[in-house]
């Protein structure tokens, strides 16, 4: 008898031993009353979205079946269905088929969403910082103006490079966060893209206008809906790789990766990151002092050339997905309550 209300399986009026997890996955297979029950639904629906491996998914059964004294080789209860998942066998009664139907897994609520959105913002931000440093030390090295700091130059810099990555963190983190809503995980690439497209968008197009109000010109192209959607598709890619990844280390080494893919192939069709937008502003406005020449040098290069940008941007795009994916990834942890994912 399982009563998913009570949430608890009895044999003989005696209580069987089931930990909640186990329980979830046993009431999706019943619900479905023959149907297959995929791996993906599993996930979505009995670890919502917790990355884990598929031997967790194999123990589960195993538990399920040694509880109900069933046999994989000669099922009566649960079917192995080989690279695709599992169905209940067992005839179910009627009566008690609607009240099982009703547990279908658990969807992020509205605070859940809003959570795991800022703590990707906050992830990018950080990002937004070390990158903000790193910009801000190279730019403070080259010789300045009289009367101008190189503390000033490194704080200018320091904070339009962390409130850029707060804006695009937020686009990306809240675009996978309610990809999460939807009924498939890989909603999470599509997710990811259109936050960095839109954020991207609105942010040149704002850019570009102050430019060009204030001062009468614009400084390019500068990082735009392009650029937001290629690294959003590449964190959402990341993301919903991850669910298949046991452990903390391995996704953001994912992540960091296909987030240096992105950032090469964008610097490779034309388009710029942060480096390659200050480049733009340091030759369309000379008399702003801005040069990264130091970092062209470390690869080299005479000036900021082709092989700075696409080395900047690889360590952007990787920085910034890793650091995102982390505070989504910790956040995730907490709501679920997962322990060990770091290990």
């Amino acid at each position: 008898m399982l009563d998913p209300a009570d949430r608890q399986l009895c044999r003989d009026g005696a209580p069987v031993e089931l930990n909640a997890r186990y329980l979830d996955a046993l009431t999706l297979l019943v619900s479905e009353q023959g149907r297959l029950v995929t791996k993906d639904r599993f996930l979505d629906e009995v670890w919502r979205g917790v990355p884990v491996t598929d031997e967790a998914l194999t123990q589960c059964i195993r538990t399920l079946r040694r509880q109900l004294g069933d046999d994989a080789a000669r099922p009566r209860f649960i079917e192995t269905v080989p690279k695709h998942g599992y169905r209940f066998v067992a005839p179910v009664d009627g009566d008690e088929a609607p009240a099982l139907a009703a547990p279908r897994g658990v969807r992020w609520s509205a605070g859940q969403t809003l959570l795991l959105g800022a703590a990707g913002t906050v992830g990018g931000g950080i990002a937004g910082f070390v990158g903000g440093l790193f910009y801000g030390f190279a730019g403070a090295s080259q010789p300045l103006a009289p009367g101008m700091g190189a503390i000033s130059i490194l704080l200018v810099l320091l904070c339009l490079t962390i409130l850029v990555a707060v804006i695009g963190g937020a686009g990306v983190a809240f675009g996978i966060a309610l990809a999460d809503l939807m009924p498939a995980r890989h909603w999470r690439i599509l997710g990811g893209a259109l936050g960095g497209f839109l954020i991207g968008a609105i942010v040149k197009l704002l850019g570009i206008d102050a430019f060009n109000l204030l001062i009468g010109r614009s400084p390019g192209d500068i990082t735009g809906p392009f650029e937001g959607a290629v690294l959003g598709a590449a964190i959402g890619l990341a993301s919903w790789i991850g669910l298949r990844l046991p452990t903390l280390r391995r996704r953001l080494f994912v992540a960091a990766g296909l987030g240096a893919l992105a950032g090469v192939l964008i610097v490779l069709a034309g388009g710029h990151l942060m480096g390659g937008s200050l480049d733009l502003l340091a030759t369309q406005f000379p008399a702003s002092r801005l040069r990264l020449d130091r970092i062209g040098a470390l690869v080299g290069e005479a000036g900021f050339g082709p092989v700075s940008q696409a080395v900047t941007a690889a360590l952007e795009g990787a920085l910034f997905a890793a650091c995102l994916l982390a505070g989504m990834g910790l956040a995730r942890r907490g709501m679920t309550g997962e322990k060990g994912l770091e290990q």
